[in-house]
């Protein structure tokens, strides 16, 4: 079997959105396939490792995709995106022989909760529970006080938390997280926290003293700033959320995700 990008596709498509796992030719190479899922969905999770099923492994950190191969699991590793689990490894077949395996289950994301007129919101709270985040063992640490030296200004709470909640990464695979904001254009007061893939900036504008009232500010693709009265958790709820938003993405996705760049197993 020739490992393309169009092979995936075509094999999760037989697998379908309900879930399903299917035993795969021997000679598929399980490390070229767990690249070209890891180029669509970043690094993976292990799940199982020579037959050792990792004991933090439940049902928010892909447990469903085991259920098919009960204790035959030699090697897996998943990933998650949107509603879906995808795993790949090699499983040993009902005849005993360890075989490269593909494997899909449904994922539960919680509602995001109504937000009351007038309600006190934790934003970044708001916002693990629309992606289903489930931390990983070892958060980041960011040496906070070294950057803002040598930023040369303190940072937004929520943005900090941002970071030390979620790790490096996308939202939907799709807006990239800054570990770090920087700025190429110090002199128009922007400092940028975030991008996407269509070349549009997620800035602040650092006007004021308090870094937790800057609002934000995209700054498009072709030029144009547009500012939102947010803060910038609150801000990424919004697009993930309002699909009447400028910036939205609940257009394009039904369900959210984020994509943790260095969260292997």
């Amino acid at each position: 079997m020739e490992l393309t990008q169009a092979t995936v596709s075509d094999l999760l498509a037989r697998l379908g959105p309900g879930g399903g796992c299917m035993y795969l030719p021997g000679d598929v190479n399980v490390e070229d396939l767990t690249d070209l899922l890891d180029s669509r969905y970043g690094a993976p999770r292990t799940l199982v490792l020579d037959g050792a099923t990792d004991p933090a492994v439940d049902e928010s950190r892909g447990a469903a995709l085991l259920v098919p191969f009960e204790d035959r699991a030699v090697t897996i590793r998943a990933w998650a995106y949107g509603d879906q689990w995808v795993g790949t490894g090699t499983a040993r077949d009902s005849e005993g022989t360890e075989r490269p395996v593909l494997v899909v289950a449904r994922r539960e994301v919680p509602a995001p909760l109504e937000i009351a007129p007038g309600e006190d919101v934790d934003w970044t709270q708001r916002l693990i529970r629309i992606t289903g985040w489930t931390p990983p063992a070892q958060l980041t640490e960011v040496d906070w006080a070294e950057v803002e030296s040598r930023l040369g200004t303190a940072l937004p709470s929520d943005y900090k938390r941002m970071v030390e909640t979620f790790g490096e990464g996308a939202f939907d695979g799709f807006l990239n997280l800054n570990q770090e904001p920087w700025t190429h254009l110090r002199e128009d007061g922007l400092l940028i926290w975030a991008g996407t893939e269509h070349e549009d900036l997620y800035c602040w504008r650092t006007d004021g003293d308090d870094p937790d009232r800057w609002p934000v500010v995209v700054q498009s693709f072709d030029g144009e700033d547009v500012p939102f009265d947010h803060q910038t958790a609150e801000f990424v709820c919004r697009i993930l959320d309002d699909p009447d938003h400028p910036f939205t993405m609940a257009r394009y996705f039904d369900t959210h995700w984020f994509m943790n760049y260095r969260e292997v197993g």
